[in-house]
């Protein structure tokens, strides 16, 4: 295998950061997407967890979106992490705190009735009070520099092309940092091009084939 492949499924936001990053670094890959709910033995046998994504490489095959992008950011340029070991760390701090946001999205739209829905959207709400605070000048979390960090919130803000549609959530009211950061992700090419065309269509089937309060909002 000479060229990077990445095996995915088009919904997962962490296949989308991986994509984000190949992208953004002008890596030649090629993408092949399987059906999680019936997984190829092939796709069973290298993926430690059954989990996307995977990036098969001629040295092997790597999984977990984040030793990907770590890997992908030693080996390619443009470097897409600080250069300073204490700001590194903190940007890998960040990326872990997406990674829990991204947790609670899943509780979010998995929510069983209104009130559980609504609590879970103080949690959200709560988390993104947080991000507001540690926000700058901006467009990006780091300033005018796309890094990783940002890589791993442009899948997470996508959820919102749908969930703005579905109902008044308002969670980013008063957090115009967070807005400001999330249109400008959402105007970038490679976090465009990092889902599929129909994205919205097939995220609003899978929430309304789910028995959530989301779900059955969507199937009214």
């Amino acid at each position: 295998m000479n060229a990077l492949e990445l095996i995915s499924f088009p919904l997962c936001p962490y296949v989308q950061r991986v994509a984000i990053v190949l992208d953004e670094k002008g890596v030649p890959y090629t993408r092949r997407s399987i059906d999680l709910a019936d997984k190829p033995d092939w796709f069973i046998a290298l993926s430690p967890q059954g989990k996307v994504p995977l990036l098969r490489s001629a040295e092997g095959t790597l999984f977990e979106s984040a030793a990907i992008v770590e890997y992908l950011d030693e080996t390619f340029e443009p470097r897409l992490h600080p250069q300073s070991p204490w700001l590194r760390a903190q940007h890998r701090a960040w990326m872990t705190y997406g990674s829990s946001l991204l947790d609670e999205v899943g509780r979010f739209y998995s929510a069983v009735d209104l009130v559980t829905f609504q609590r879970q959207r103080q949690v959200l709400r709560e988390r993104f009070e947080r991000l507001e605070a540690q926000l700058d000048t901006g467009p990006y979390f780091a300033g005018t520099a796309f890094t990783l960090v940002d890589a791993v919130f442009a899948p997470l803000f996508r959820y919102w092309e749908l969930f703005d549609s579905l109902t008044e959530l308002d969670l980013f009211a008063g957090l115009p940092s967070l807005s400001a950061w999330r249109q400008a992700l959402s105007e970038r090419p490679s976090v465009r091009a990092a889902a599929p065309g129909d994205y919205l269509q097939r995220l609003r089937r899978f929430i309304a084939g789910r028995d959530s309060y989301l779900g059955r909002h969507l199937n009214a």
